[in-house]
């Protein structure tokens, strides 16, 4: 059965059909929202993701295939959690600390950097974001990303260059 005849199903209220969606597709989420949260966090997070993809299921238009929607959702809902846990730094740490330990640098930093690149990925035109997240976060060949987006695998190709020399300019910039 189709994810699209699953879909339909699950509108329909079928729990069966909900449940079916989400084993096969929750492998792919946690994968995916591991590339933007810490690991001890993924597992939660890719459950609210699918949550929340299901609970938004009337928003699923059908002009993308589920999977490339679900795709968006995991991401909004680990960005959101980055954005959560950025204003939850406890009081008792003090930034000295943070500073001056080698590891909490290094975090800190790396964090900072992920913040970046997730800021500039969120200034690029849909197509060019959509083929970096596809081609980087998924790991797809360039013909599977056409085939996701919907396109050549030249244009595929070339949103990507696009996307990536902008991704340099904001990132050096």
């Amino acid at each position: 059965m189709t994810d699209e005849e699953l879909v339909e199903r699950v509108r329909a209220g079928d729990r069966a059909a909900r449940e079916e969606l989400a084993r096969r597709h929750r492998p792919l989420v946690v994968r995916l929202v591991r590339r933007y949260v810490t690991e001890s966090d993924a597992d939660d997070v890719a459950q609210r993701a699918v949550l929340r993809a299901f609970d938004k299921l009337d928003g699923f238009r059908g002009e993308s295939s589920f999977r490339s929607w679900l795709h968006r959702v995991a991401v909004n809902v680990a960005l959101n959690h980055i954005r959560d846990t950025r204003r939850e730094i406890p009081a008792e740490v003090d930034e000295a600390d943070l500073i001056t330990n080698t590891l909490g640098t290094a975090r800190l930093v790396a964090r900072e950097a992920k913040a970046r690149l997730l800021t500039a990925l969120g200034e690029l035109p849909p197509k060019q974001k959509q083929s970096v997240e596809l081609r980087l976060f998924r790991e797809l060949t360039f013909a599977e990303v056409a085939d996701e987006m919907g396109t050549s695998e030249d244009s595929a190709k070339a949103n990507f260059h696009h996307a990536m020399k902008r991704l340099r300019a904001h990132l050096e910039g």
